[in-house]
């Protein structure tokens, strides 16, 4: 086929053929609207004829840079003079002769061309069109006739009213694409590209139309079908499994299928492990994303989220272990892959007309993900094994974008387990307090962050209070948060005051720094350690018995307090240094708490971001911590609603305590003197007060706890002694002296004829343990309410 080219009066190019873009190497979008002195080399000039046809061989030099010497002829389609339009075509005289070309052949060329050609008269009515016009369209008797008469209800009607504008303004339309049936495939649609140019006369006046039209179907396939591709590789850029396979499910529907089924390994939606070899055996498939055509049915099911439970013989078992596809040509609802160990399927098949189908494997890096199904209804040409090797490229681009998409939600699912077994599930702070609290990381993809909030049950009803933030974002700042709270958890039970407790904190973190190599930065070992070092913390001790709250922190600000009265303050708290630096000694302040007041303790990333600097953050916080009707739990949506926006710039934290007192009917304290004689008598007052509480089942428990604990603090002890009993969610026996001495648990020998009363305590009771204090010891034990 000769290659062909339109040119308008000026010579410039406006028409070209596909024959022409392989001969020549241009593209249509390269050369159209250029001259057609940009095909010749240096030196060549056309000899177009001011009338009738000319034809020649001159050097044109192809799009990559080598010279040819083709056959030219040119021949005018209409008019004379500047208005006129050639129609030129090129031939290499190494494959075809054309030394005999004359008028004859040309005219034989315009008839005989592929290209389907039509010239129509001022009325826009046919008065010549040639054969391949006829085999592309069909109507042969659409002479004397105009476009809206020969095809009413086709969409190339709609192109006669931009004839009428080229026509009327003399402007050419160039590649014009549009949808058509053809002649011998009248059930199939093509894709068309026409070209609208306007014949003028001598006088040049408007004399008619001439169009050229070319069947460019396979080219707009493989277009369609590069977009689909490169959409294929684009989806899933929210890393979720489910919206990644809803995506590429939308894409090939309607130009490749009319009906796309995406169903995946139930591991790779929940973001679990992928069993080994789960194709090899008996897997569940969970239906996530289906695409139907709107041709089909507008009430068409979309209901997904099933489980499909597959066998080890069946086709999507051997689809997925083989990673080949399966063509069904013609559809069989009772033997299909897509409907089998699928209810309800088969019934889908039939009532929609379903003809044919593909099916392929998703599978990624040897691993398989689940399988999509493409089938076709309203589109009567059945799948072809060309149609079975793109649904098999496109499935390996969408395996791309699925396996991204599932390694995300793996750590995701990992990070929010690793954070949940961080994070308190529940806090609970006794009778003593009432809390609430809210955390916000500020890495939404792995939703996991470093600042924690805790509580932590102490001894003698008490309740220790932790806020602390870690330096970063993400995973590392979790594992480093982790290290801390666990820290803190081991050092609580030490029963420290709040600034020994930072002490040793602080020397925790600096070891672990001096223990990474000393050819390595601290930041550039562990990856949790650069949020470990400079991390803040603040630690508090709530005592109900007392009404006080002690505390000191390491770089944290400082909580807010809501008095009772209503009014708010924030303690001059000693800032002390962020963990690891250990420049200033920690100190700690005891605050007054009556009952009713409200302890609010934060992070920066709450109160503070790139627009509000920290304190105007916490004058919004007690503005928000004022309404004194308000519960724990509204106060921390009011806090968060007001303080943060989003994106979050860092994670933040709340926690907010109101306090109680324990009623003075549920402790009871006695001096005790330093006499070996009082023990019976400290004996007696514990038991008056059991029967006082209803707890006669304590007695002798409580009778040989009290024993041991006022024995050895007259024997080992000194003055002043303080027996106290504590009713709360347990009974709490606490026994204070002057002594700094620790207890010590001893294991006695069958001879000794000592040394068996911690043993016994400890053996009769829940839990024990002795704390210090600033003028002596306390040791503690708790028992179980009946």
């Amino acid at each position: 086929m000769p290659a062909t080219a339109l040119l308008d009066s000026a010579g410039n190019i406006i028409g070209w053929s596909e024959a022409a873009e392989v001969l020549v190497g241009y593209r249509r979008a390269e050369i159209i609207g250029r001259s057609a002195d940009t095909l010749l080399t240096p030196g060549e000039q056309w000899a177009r004829p001011e009338t009738g046809d000319w034809g020649g061989i001159r050097r044109v030099r192809h799009h990559a840079g080598r010279n040819m010497r083709l056959r030219i002829r040119i021949c005018a389609l209409g008019g004379t003079g500047r208005r006129e339009h050639w129609l030129m075509t090129m031939v290499d005289p190494r494959q075809e002769a054309l030394s005999g070309v004359n008028r004859s052949l040309l005219d034989g060329l315009l008839s005989h061309s592929p290209v389907g050609m039509a010239v129509m008269d001022a009325d826009l009515r046919y008065v010549w069109f040639n054969e391949a016009l006829i085999r592309t369209s069909g109507a042969p008797d659409r002479l004397g006739r105009t476009v809206s008469a020969v095809f009413p209800e086709q969409q190339l009607a709609a192109g006669e009213a931009m004839m009428r504008g080229v026509f009327e303004t003399g402007v050419p339309v160039i590649d014009f694409e549009y949808r058509g049936p053809i002649l011998s495939d009248p059930t199939g649609e093509h894709m068309y590209s026409a070209s609208f140019f306007r014949l003028e006369d001598e006088h040049g006046k408007a004399a008619g139309l001439c169009y050229l039209v070319t069947d460019v179907t396979e080219r707009w396939r493989r277009h369609q079908r590069e977009l689909m591709l490169s959409r294929a590789r684009a989806c899933g850029k929210q890393l979720d499994p489910v919206r990644a396979a809803e995506e590429l499910a939308e894409i090939c529907v309607p130009d490749f299928a009319d009906l796309v089924s995406i169903d995946l390994v139930d591991a790779v939606v929940e973001g679990s492990e992928i069993p080994e070899g789960s194709a090899k055996g008996p897997f569940v498939l969970q239906h996530v994303a289906r695409t139907v055509g709107s041709r089909i049915c507008p009430g068409f099911p979309r209901e997904v989220g099933e489980t499909l439970a597959r066998s080890l013989g069946s086709s999507a078992a051997r689809c997925m272990a083989g990673g080949a596809g399966i063509l069904e040509t013609t559809l069989d609802a009772t033997s299909s892959a897509w409907a089998e160990g699928a209810p309800g399927r088969a019934e889908v098949i039939d009532e929609h007309g379903f003809h044919s189908a593909v099916t392929v494997p998703l599978c990624a890096g040897g691993v398989a993900l689940g399988i999509a199904t493409f089938l076709r209804s309203r589109n009567e040409e059945p799948f072809t094994e060309k149609d079975l090797a793109f649904a098999q490229e496109f499935a390996g681009h969408g395996s791309a974008a699925l396996a991204a998409a599932y390694r995300f939600t793996q750590e995701r699912r990992i990070s929010l387990a690793l954070q949940r077994s961080l994070l308190p599930g529940r806090l609970g702070g006794d009778e003593a307090v009432e809390m609430a609290w809210r955390y916000f990381p500020a890495s939404e993809d792995t939703g996991v962050g470093g600042d924690w909030v805790d509580a932590i049950p102490l001894s003698a009803a008490r309740v220790a209070l932790v806020v602390g933030d870690v330096v970063g974002h993400g995973v590392n700042a979790a594992a480093a948060m982790g290290r801390l709270r666990a820290a803190v958890h081991t050092l609580a039970a030490m029963d420290l005051p709040p600034d020994e407790l930072l002490a040793h904190l602080d020397d925790f973190v600096t070891r672990l720094c001096q223990e990474q190599s000393a050819s390595r930065n601290c930041a550039q070992g562990d990856p949790s350690l650069p949020g470990t070092l400079g991390a803040s913390c603040l630690y508090a001790i709530y005592d109900p018995v007392a009404r006080t709250c002690t505390m000191a922190c390491a770089g944290h600000p400082a909580p807010v307090v809501r008095q009772p009265d209503g009014t708010s303050l924030v303690p001059d708290l000693p800032a002390g240094s962020l963990l690891g630096v250990g420049a200033v000694p920690f100190e700690s302040i005891e605050l007054p708490c009556p009952d009713g007041s409200l302890l609010a303790f934060f992070t920066d990333g709450l109160v503070e971001d790139r627009h509000r600097d920290i304190n105007e953050g916490v004058v919004q916080l007690c503005s928000v911590l004022r309404d004194p009707g308000a519960t724990l739990e509204e106060l921390c949506d009011g806090a968060v609603d007001t303080l943060l926006s989003r994106p979050l710039q860092d994670d933040a934290a709340l926690l907010l305590v109101r306090t109680t007192s324990f009623p003075s009917s549920d402790v009871a304290t006695w001096e005790i003197s330093a006499d070996f004689a009082v023990v019976r008598e400290a004996r007696a007052l514990a038991d008056r007060q059991l029967d006082e509480w209803g707890l006669g089942d304590l007695r002798f428990t409580t009778e040989l706890i009290v024993s041991e604990l006022v024995t050895n603090a007259i024997r080992y002890g000194s003055t002043p002694i303080r027996l106290r009993l504590i009713r709360h969610k347990v009974l709490t026996c606490e026994v204070v002296d002057g002594s700094s001495t620790s207890p010590r648990l001893r294991h006695a020998k069958t001879t000794d004829e000592g040394g068996r009363g911690l043993f016994l305590v400890a053996q009769a009771s829940q839990r024990w343990g002795y704390r210090y204090t600033s003028s002596g010891k306390s040791i503690w034990v708790e028992q179980d309410l009946p």
